[in-house]
């Protein structure tokens, strides 16, 4: 049975929070934004190549994972990527509270995710690790590297 904390709704199964698992920049200019965060931060993108393509993981810090992805968009964001349970139910409810669905879920070679934006335009993502997945719960905030973590299950 879920809970609800003032306006923010708890995971349906646990009743913990749902962790903020990833970040991912896009952009209209790669090495430009790679730069610029290396130089700022230290993060130094990684290319993961995959049998689908290829994608530039970051060491973002604490843990957290995180990647850059060219791509046509009107402006750069970054889109946070929010561990659920079970990503159809937490899609609808974001539809149901007014979101709009930008990304359908759809399946990865890790896991499941989506894309909303919210009634006021701000955009995040939901992500549901497969079953065994090392990207889930406590594993996703191991001392082993995002991107170590990543190559392992994409590569």
């Amino acid at each position: 049975m879920s809970s609800t904390v003032g306006t923010g709704q708890r995971d349906m199964v646990t009743g913990r929070s749902n962790p903020v698992v990833h970040i991912e920049l896009h952009t209209g200019d790669l090495p430009r934004a790679c730069a610029f965060y290396a130089g700022l931060f230290g993060w130094r993108p990684e290319q993961i190549d995959t049998r689908s393509g290829s994608y530039l993981a970051l060491e973002a810090g604490g843990g957290l994972g995180g990647g850059i992805v060219q791509c046509e968009t009107r402006r750069p964001l970054w889109l946070p990527y929010v561990e659920v349970g079970e990503l159809g139910p937490a899609t609808d409810r974001a539809r149901g509270l007014g979101a709009t669905v930008l990304l359908e879920p759809r399946e990865g070679p890790a896991g499941w995710r989506s894309v909303v934006a919210s009634p006021t335009g701000a955009e995040i993502a939901f992500w549901q690790p497969k079953e065994g997945s090392d990207e889930s719960g406590a594993l996703a905030r191991s001392p082993v590297k995002p991107t170590e973590r990543l190559r392992s299950q994409i590569a």
